[in-house]
Parts: C-alpha cells; sequence; structure tokens
C-alpha cells in the first residue's frame, strides 16, 4: 500500500455545493494536495482573502454568525440589520480650539464641508507636546491644564492621553436653520449654531461680527473656511482682515506645521508655514467615518446692547448699529437651464424611457427644473454633453431629483448619490432607481407627466382666481393686494427715492 494521501474528489465537491442535498453546512472542507498538505478553504467562512477582506455567509443561513463567533445563531439578525456603533470620541476639558465655519447649504453638510471637519479633527488630535508647541502661545494654563480625552465602547474602554500631550475639540459654526441629521458623525466635538431671520439672507458683515466675537471668546488655535462660492472664501478674508491677520488660500494638504496650497491654476504646490486662518479646497483630508462625537452645543457670546444716544430709541440704536453696507435685494429669476448642473437644487432628468422630448422640455420648463440626462439620452443625441448626469458626466447635490425613464446604471447611481430626495418615474418596479428612489410613479413616463402638468395648471388657475379676487377686493379698499398676497412691501415714493420713482 502507498502511503501517500488519497483525495476524494467527489466529496470534496459536496462540501463545497452548499446546495447539494448531502452537504453538511457545519462540516469543515478539508483539501490536501498531491503531496498531503492542508490547502487553505477559501470557501469557508471567516477566511481572510488577499485583500485582507473576511468572507461572510450572505445566504442567510442560521449558523453564519455562530461561525463567525458574533453572536448565538438563534434569535439572531442578518448582517445587513445589524447596526454598527462607533466608538464615542469624548472631549471633557479641552486645551485648545479648532474652529470650522462651514457653508451649511440648506442648513446641511456637504461633502467639502466634512472633508474640512477631518482636516479639523486631524489638526486637533495631532501629537503636539506643550514643549515644542510654539504656535499655541495663547490661553494656556501651564502644565497643569490636561484634557480627559477617552473613546468610549460600550463596554466602557477608554483610551487616555498621554502627560504633556494637547488635544483640542473641534467648533462647527452654523449659520440660521440646521436640518442635517448626522453631525455626531461628522466629526464635531462642539457646535455653535447662529440662528435668526438676519442670516437667512446675505449679510457678511453681520456674520463677520459674530465670528468676531466667538473668536474672542474662545480663541481658536486655527480657524477653517470652506474655499468655496457660497460664502466661505469671502467670509474667511473678511474674518482675516477684522483680526489683523494672514490667511492661506487654496489649501489641501497639512504636514506638521506646513501647509501645501494650490497655485497656478492648481498646476503648482506652494508650501508655507501653518496660519491661523486657512482656506481648504475639496479633499484636503479624509472625513471623519470611524468615530462618533458629542456635539454639544458651545454657548455663544453674549452681544452687549448698542450705545444708545439721548435723542434715540433702542430700535433705531439697534438700526444704526448693525446697518448693513450690503443690501440683499433677494433672489432673481432665471432660466434653470442656466445654473450650472452640479449647483441645480431641483433637477429634471431623462432617460431611454423618454418617448416624448418635447413634452419633457415643457414639463421641465413649467416645474422651474433644470434639465439632466442620462448617458443613453446623451449618446443618442436627444440632449446636449454638459446635461449628463453620473460619474462619468455630472455629479449633483440636489435637493430633488426626478428621474424620468432612467433604469439607473451604477455610474448614475453614483452621481445622485449625494441628492436629498430622489422621485422616479419608470415602468420597471424592479429597477435599481426605483429602489434608491424616495418615492415612485410606475407607469408610462408620458402619462404621468400629462398629468402632473394638468395638477399644476390646476393649481396655478387657483392661484390666479384668488390673486384676481383680491386685487378686485383691493381696488375698493384703494390698496395694492397683489403684494400682501404675496408678502411683498409697498413701494412708496420718499424723499430718498423721488426722483428714481418719477424716472419709472
Amino acid at each position: 500500500m502507498s502511503n501517500l494521501f488519497r483525495r476524494d474528489p467527489r466529496a470534496q465537491w459536496i462540501a463545497r455545493n452548499r446546495l447539494h442535498p448531502l452537504h453538511v453546512p457545519e462540516g469543515q472542507l478539508i483539501q490536501r494536495g498531491p503531496t498531503g498538505l492542508l490547502r487553505k478553504n477559501v470557501h469557508a467562512i471567516g477566511f481572510i482573502g488577499p485583500n485582507g477582506l473576511k468572507r461572510i455567509d450572505r445566504s442567510g443561513a442560521a449558523g453564519s454568525f455562530k461561525q463567525l463567533n458574533r453572536q448565538p445563531a438563534q434569535g439572531s439578525k442578518s448582517a445587513a440589520q445589524e447596526e454598527i456603533v462607533l466608538p464615542l470620541h469624548k472631549v471633557a476639558n479641552p486645551d485648545f480650539y479648532i474652529l470650522v465655519v462651514v457653508d451649511g447649504v440648506s442648513g446641511r453638510l456637504s461633502s467639502h464641508d466634512r472633508d474640512i471637519l477631518g482636516l479639523a479633527h486631524k489638526l486637533a488630535t495631532q501629537p503636539a507636546t506643550i514643549e515644542n508647541d510654539a504656535a499655541f502661545d495663547k490661553g494656556t494654563v501651564g502644565n497643569e491644564a490636561r484634557i480627559d480625552v477617552d473613546v468610549d465602547l460600550d463596554a466602557g474602554a477608554g483610551v487616555g492621553v498621554d502627560a504633556g500631550e494637547r488635544t483640542g475639540a473641534v467648533v462647527a459654526v452654523f449659520f440660521d436653520t440646521i436640518t442635517e441629521e448626522k453631525l455626531d458623525t461628522a466629526g464635531i466635538d462642539r457646535l455653535v449654531n447662529f440662528e435668526g431671520n438676519e442670516y437667512q439672507q446675505y449679510n457678511p458683515e453681520k456674520r463677520c461680527a459674530d465670528l468676531y466675537k466667538l473668536v474672542n471668546q474662545i480663541n481658536p488655535k486655527h480657524i477653517l473656511f470652506p474655499d468655496s462660492i457660497h460664502g466661505g472664501s469671502d467670509l474667511g478674508r473678511r474674518l482675516a482682515a477684522k483680526l489683523d491677520t494672514t490667511v492661506a488660500s487654496n489649501v489641501w494638504k497639512v504636514n506638521g506645521n506646513q501647509i501645501v496650497c494650490r497655485g497656478s491654476a492648481g498646476k503648482t504646490d506652494i508650501t508655507r508655514p501653518i496660519t491661523n486662518i486657512m482656506l481648504a479646497l475639496e479633499e484636503c483630508n479624509e472625513p471623519v467615518s470611524d468615530t462618533r462625537h458629542e456635539c454639544k452645543v458651545l454657548e455663544q457670546p453674549l452681544i452687549p446692547p448698542p450705545k444708545q444716544a439721548p435723542d434715540q430709541t433702542l430700535e433705531q440704536a439697534i438700526t444704526n448699529t448693525y446697518e448693513q453696507k450690503i443690501t440683499d435685494l433677494g433672489n432673481e429669476s432665471v432660466n434653470p437651464n442656466d445654473i450650472n448642473l452640479a449647483e441645480a437644487g431641483f433637477i429634471l432628468s431623462g432617460g431611454n424611457g423618454i418617448t416624448n422630448w418635447d413634452q419633457f422640455h415643457h414639463a421641465a420648463a413649467i416645474l422651474g427644473a433644470t434639465e439632466g440626462a442620462s448617458r443613453v439620452a446623451v449618446d443618442d443625441g436627444f440632449m446636449p454633453r454638459e446635461r449628463q448626469v453620473g460619474a462619468t458626466g455630472t455629479w449633483v447635490t440636489a435637493k430633488v431629483y426626478v428621474a424620468v425613464g432612467i433604469s439607473g446604471a451604477i455610474q448614475h447611481m453614483q452621481g445622485i448619490a449625494q441628492c436629498e430626495k430622489v422621485i422616479a418615474i419608470n415602468t420597471d418596479d424592479s429597477c435599481d432607481m426605483v429602489k434608491r428612489a424616495d418615492l415612485s410613479a410606475i407607469g408610462d413616463s408620458q402619462e404621468i407627466l400629462t398629468t402632473l402638468l394638468a395638477l399644476v395648471n390646476e393649481q396655478n388657475g387657483d392661484f390666479k382666481r384668488d390673486l384676481k379676487g383680491a386685487v378686485d377686493d383691493g381696488l375698493k379698499k384703494e390698496s395694492n393686494p397683489t403684494s400682501e398676497l404675496l408678502g411683498l412691501k409697498q413701494h412708496r415714493a420718499t424723499p430718498k427715492n423721488a426722483p428714481e420713482a418719477q424716472h419709472a
């Protein structure tokens, strides 16, 4: 008899095939080579492959979690239903603050804001000893200042901070109402929210004055702004001028006490010492994704009452104190298609399921939506290339995205990942776009758009009838009912604007 180990190919095939009637789920698949050496079982639950990922059982078998030693098989949840709880990062008594003024468009955190919060978290937690940190020369209280930082798990485990090290807290500043629901996973330790009607319009002087008071209160080590068109870059430069300090723009990398800025339209890297105020670009750092943060509300600075002259009332003093040099005249109506697709808030996108493109363009004009398209519609010549939405086109962040006749290719789904609400109109109720959508309408796109336009026209007709009735009633009262109904302030010729009124 030979001493060589003889394999049983049929037994090994049965062990690999989970659908075979003789397959034993709990049995281990043992493979040996021709020389008798054991081989790794790449099909085993829990096997770690060359990419470092652990193999899991997605079949929903009862013994999957038991094999992974996560929890008992009885009464266990599936892998998709298991809730992952991130460790909590606490900062009880910070030695310093990193102030981040986010754009917060519509009260939400954009990807740009999250990147900057990740950079702030890096600056707040990077090793910096008291003896070697020459940049931190304000607000210190000697070696007695220590921070109690720990990462709490459910079991109560913690990670302490070595003696002599400083770790700061990230303070995020929002203007107006906050609608973001996941602030704790963005890396925010402290939160400041300036809320009021005055922040719903463009008033950079008021915001700069409030930030100036906040900076004097908490004395942050660094102040970060998003270098964007939403007001962050302008506000950062205004604050730097008010504080009489330098500002670094186009910052995309921070290495210790050195920063790297983009120059020459992004073709040149400029290395310079780190500054107190920085305007950071997108992808300047990875966003926080492995910890939760307390997101405690920080008390806002107390604003003293304005000085009141003897012949002034309190209202007049407040008006003179906070008089703006720039007056916000409100929004101006523009053609929705003139808006950049990446900045549009309401997008009506068409795909291969559109049979009447004239109706699609008419619906976009009636609804006031910016037109978008899938790659199939662009390749067929129905829409221009600049209207393509997706990873191979334009990444959009609209509040409402209506997909008409789009099945949902993976590239298209990547391009609309940051949209707040997605509405799908499709004949296939099992397509990926319908699965992704918050609201779906299953049916022919032409019929649904016809019904939608009829409802819009009906609503507009009711509004016009109400407006006409208010005008008729207002003529009897010798007033301006149109302005009252629309909530507009009636314009009257005063000595200040009388020449303009006469000219008009």
